[in-house]
């Protein structure tokens, strides 16, 4: 998997006191720039976790240092310490490309006296909706990411505010070295592009990684429009960058592997866009859709991180709202319905026989059969047996990070009820 899988966000932080950060090294970039890269290690329960963390940026220049993003606060010591033995100048700016912990979780280790913190204009209020939604994420990253967390994140983002904002476009001038600043809305509706000019290099946050998009991720944001990707990823190929900078994975190296990795990017995104709105236009619910869009081989650009499938539904969706035009979906779930169903086949027994039997061929088929025999005997052993094996299936035949975290989560919730 070239992208090595989950990008910590919404407020993540690692529970475990032991927290820190491992395998840090650094990358000389040229051009006085150094990027830190570490993953964050963690105890989530009884196990042992390590995350990828976001990079840390370190630009030197002739009146001082700027950073760009911080990654995790369990990263954020072990990197600051790192690119220290390249530069111990003063950190005269901190710019966030975005407002998600792991690119925040390391201001105040960074911050000095003096020090400005930037950001665009709309950070403020996407950090207040997720400080809103702390507790929910909390439970959502636990799960998606396989580690133990906490909204503690969300006071520890509270404890800074940016000192400089900007709508559109910014230039900030350090020394010998100018950074525009440019809103590039994608991952979040604050995100930022940084672009050095002078050295046709362009720090790119969560807009690129090596795998198609989570336009939609599962544990829960607001809607991400896949249209504002593709304006941001035009907005930066028109800049002719020679170097970009993913806040996740390696550096990009050349104009022309450049313009090749974006353009290829960016029309992935516009023919699931496209494909999604002319489905919907022409009466397809958005299940069939999901079974039925699929990437052209020139465009495929790998789904280890986000999946073609949450993203088609979570265009859908971005557009229509829940409500598929089903009037019983105007009311509450099918679980009453799902007791008869269990009931005429013979109980729940009988249901988790045939989970079982369909399960080699059709695992998900399978995982929704003890969907209904557990809503009808949550607590039946054959059914969470079934559902147990059904679930380790999937699992190992997974390529996805994020499936893979709630599969795995799916598995110790069972494991828990049949102890």
């Amino acid at each position: 998997m070239r992208l090595a899988a989950a990008l910590v966000a919404a407020g993540t932080v690692l529970a475990s006191a032991s927290a820190r950060a491992q395998n840090v090294r650094v990358l000389d970039l040229g051009h006085g720039i150094y990027e830190a890269i570490g993953v964050a290690v963690g105890t989530g329960g009884d196990r042992t976790v390590a995350v990828p963390a976001s990079n840390t940026f370190l630009v030197t220049t002739s009146a001082g240092n700027v950073v760009i993003d911080t990654s995790l606060a369990a990263a954020a010591p072990a990197h600051k310490q790192a690119l220290a033995a390249k530069s111990t100048a003063p950190v005269k700016a901190i710019v966030l490309t975005h407002a998600h912990g792991d690119h925040t979780g390391g201001v105040r280790i960074w911050r000095e006296a003096g020090t400005e913190i930037i950001a665009q204009r709309n950070h403020a209020s996407f950090a207040r909706y997720q400080r809103m939604l702390a507790e929910f994420f909390g439970r959502r990253n636990a799960a998606q990411f396989g580690f133990g967390a906490t909204p503690a994140a969300a006071a520890a983002q509270a404890a800074f505010q940016p000192t400089r904002t900007f709508d559109d476009r910014d230039t900030l001038t350090i020394g010998d070295v100018e950074f525009d600043l440019i809103h590039t809305p994608g991952e979040t509706p604050d995100h930022l592009t940084v672009w050095i000019p002078q050295f046709k290099t362009a720090f790119v946050g969560d807009n690129y990684y090596e795998s198609f998009p989570n336009l939609y991720t599962l544990r829960g944001t607001m809607p991400r429009w896949a249209l504002d990707y593709v304006d941001s990823l035009n907005a930066v190929l028109a800049l002719g960058p020679e170097l970009v900078l993913p806040s996740h994975g390696q550096p990009i190296r050349g104009s022309d592997e450049v313009k090749r990795r974006l353009t290829q990017y960016r029309d992935a995104i516009q023919y699931v866009h496209d494909a999604t709105v002319k489905g919907m236009n022409d009466g397809k619910d958005v299940f069939t859709l999901m079974r039925e869009i699929q990437l052209p081989a020139g465009l495929a650009v790998g789904e280890s991180y986000g999946k073609l499938t949450w993203s088609i539904r979570g265009i859908y969706e971005g557009y229509a709202g829940w409500f598929d035009s089903n009037p019983s979906t105007m009311f509450d779930d099918a679980a009453g319905a799902f007791k008869d169903v269990v009931a005429l086949a013979g109980g729940a027994a009988a249901v988790a026989a045939r989970a079982r039997a369909v399960g080699a061929d059709d695992p998900v088929r399978a995982l929704h059969l003890t969907d209904m025999a557990l809503a009808a005997e949550p607590a039946n052993r054959a059914a969470l047996e079934v559902r147990l094996q059904i679930l380790q299936a999937l699992d190992r035949a997974s390529g996805n990070s994020n499936e893979r975290g709630w599969l795995q989560a799916g598995i110790r919730d069972v494991q828990s009820k049949l102890k």
